[in-house]
């Protein structure tokens, strides 16, 4: 029964938002079953939740949120906007994963707010910075992923000189998680220490005199964004390809 109901919960949490409310009444009435063991209520509770895990089966086996498919279009469209055809729609939305899991108004421990999880003075620098986009609004999905693909071009932008795309996507995860200044530092850390400045991996992520838990974050952060959930995304059809 325990291996059901976390079965179950996988594949409402694969749903997305949606699917949770939905399933919350499911999963109550199947904590009880051992309570209606032997019962028609039992068999057709289990069978309920068998046609769930059924529907759910795609998401799991993608790794991606259900949440994520309703922004895919309008998420390639801004992504396609900002960086050409060629834009990496499949990077974003992993780093959107990454970030609230596509949940549009979640707040973090710290602050952080709505999709793209921008802390309140990022959200009104931005704001400011590119007018064109309208006052802060990071509870809205489609504010939240037009700044992001802005920020991350901002990024992108001012760090050069690096061995491929990959190591700048790298660099550029880096900077919108933990700032560009500490990017910058890492990499002159590196070269001071006869590495590669230009390579992320292997290389620059090795070097920072940041706090420890602030290193592992922003190291987890990019492994995980470019090597872990950006081949999902690929693997589901969103485009741009991986970079690494």
């Amino acid at each position: 029964m325990k291996a059901a109901r976390h079965a179950l919960a996988e594949c409402l949490e694969a749903l997305g938002i949606v699917g949770l409310v939905l399933g919350a009444g499911l999963l109550a009435l199947l904590a009880g079953l051992v309570m209606v063991a032997r019962t028609r209520t039992a068999l057709a509770l289990m069978l309920i939740a068998l046609l769930v895990l059924v529907s759910c089966q795609p998401a799991l086996a993608q790794g991606i949120p259900g949440s994520a498919e309703r922004y895919q279009r309008e998420l390639t469209r801004v992504v396609q906007q900002e960086w050409g055809m060629a834009g990496r729609v499949a990077v974003h939305g992993a780093q959107i994963h990454q970030e609230s899991a596509w949940r549009p108004g979640v707040n973090s421990p710290v602050g952080a707010q709505g999709l793209s999880q921008f802390m309140p003075g990022t959200s009104a620098w931005i704001a400011e910075l590119y007018p064109d986009l309208g006052p802060a609004a990071p509870y809205s999905p489609g504010w939240a992923m037009r700044a992001q693909t802005r920020y991350n071009k901002f990024h992108w932008n001012r760090l050069s000189g690096t061995a491929d795309q990959c190591e700048r996507w790298a660099m550029t995860l880096s900077a919108y998680n933990g700032g560009l200044g500490w990017v910058n530092r890492d990499r002159r850390l590196a070269r001071a220490a006869g590495d590669d400045a230009a390579r992320w991996f292997g290389h620059v992520e090795r070097y920072t005199s940041r706090a420890g838990w602030a290193k592992r974050e922003n190291r987890d952060y990019v492994r995980r964004i470019l090597l872990t959930l950006t081949p999902r995304y690929v693997q589901a059809g969103w485009a741009g390809g991986a970079p690494c």
